[in-house]
């Protein structure tokens, strides 16, 4: 049992951030530059810790810089306000992102510029073979180590950990919570102290400021990345930019 549970809590929280710190904050909003190498050092950990969900780094900045742009719209790839439940908004978040990495679509420059490519890892991180292969992977470490059958239930949240970490934010961050900054969108921040989703849930935060590193933003909010982010830039593995305010 315990060996399930860490596996479970690493996936959980190796993956989202890949997600938080690689595809939002780098890809998206360019909250810090980093080198070649570095980059593709960042494209094959989010591989490898998104496994069977793999999102392209490029498309999720596309995506995300759409949903700035458009947010609660009916052109925003994935809003509560236009989509009447959350299936519904998961599957046109899908369609778009599929859309988008066939290149079946026209996007604009302004949401394409400067998003990372590494093209051969997209193409095969996005295959059904390497999906499949990652599904089959979590189960066979449930089939090893899993103390009953019941356990058996959390493969498909390992399966499906990016679109579930989309979901919480997407969907419940733009319905319940609080706000701290009026804007002109429904966003809210879910928790006070973010540790269930890095930061991630200072979604109000985040709408505010969207080139800030640090979504904590008030007196009593703690973004668990940014301390990372503060570390990676001593040690110049990014370059911190300082965002206007």
């Amino acid at each position: 049992m315990i060996a399930i549970l860490i596996f479970f809590v690493l996936h959980w929280y190796l993956s989202l951030f890949a997600q938080t710190f690689f595809h939002h904050r780098y890809s998206a909003h360019r909250a810090f530059t980093m080198s070649k190498g570095w980059e593709n050092f960042f494209f094959v950990y989010s591989y490898i810790m998104q496994g069977s969900s793999y999102m392209s780094p490029r498309v999720y900045g596309i995506l995300h810089r759409m949903h700035h742009a458009y947010t609660d719209t009916e052109l925003d790839p994935h809003s509560p306000s236009f989509d009447k439940s959350l299936l519904k908004m998961m599957w046109r978040t899908s369609y778009t992102y599929v859309m988008i990495k066939k290149n079946k679509v026209q996007v604009e420059e302004r949401f394409s510029k400067n998003t990372p490519e590494y093209n051969w890892l997209d193409r095969w991180g996005n295959t059904w073979y390497s999906r499949i292969l990652w599904s089959a992977a979590y189960t066979w470490f449930y089939i090893a180590f899993a103390p009953s059958a019941w356990w058996y239930l959390l493969i498909p949240v390992h399966i499906l950990m990016g679109p579930i970490h989309g979901m919480i934010i997407n969907w419940f961050a733009h319905k319940y919570g609080e706000v701290n900054f009026e804007t002109d969108n429904t966003s809210k921040n879910l928790f006070k102290v973010d540790l269930l989703m890095l930061g991630e849930g200072y979604h109000n935060n985040h709408h505010k400021f969207p080139s800030r590193g640090n979504f904590a933003a008030k007196r009593g909010e703690f973004d668990p990345v940014y301390p990372i982010i503060v570390l990676f830039n001593k040690l110049k593995i990014i370059r911190l930019n300082t965002a206007p305010a």
